[in-house]
């Protein structure tokens, strides 16, 4: 997965490979991180905040429910993995092919 994200199940499903920064002063995308999406979030890192901001914030993204994105690694660290149950769209800042 060089470029941060990668389709499974005959591109129903889209898997983002993210560097977040909890903390920020907004929220918002900011380019690559080595092979990872970097992605700034305003939560802070506790209690679970920032993984349940990020979650909140890439359904808004990619247009479906909260409970379409799965948070698959990355509980308690910055490198993060989440799955994307059939996004309805795409960020613009974003090149993601199928």
């Amino acid at each position: 997965m060089s470029t941060g994200y990668q389709w499974l199940e005959s591109g129903s499903v889209l898997v983002l490979s993210l560097h977040v920064q909890p903390k920020a002063s907004k929220d918002e995308w900011a380019g690559l991180h080595g092979e990872r999406l970097k992605l700034r979030i305003k939560a802070p890192p506790i209690d679970g905040k920032a993984n349940q901001h990020l979650l909140k914030f890439i359904a808004s993204e990619f247009g479906v429910k909260q409970a379409a994105c799965t948070l698959l690694t990355g509980d308690s660290g910055r490198d993060k993995r989440v799955s994307i149950q059939e996004p309805r769209k795409f960020p613009a800042c974003l090149i993601i092919t199928q």
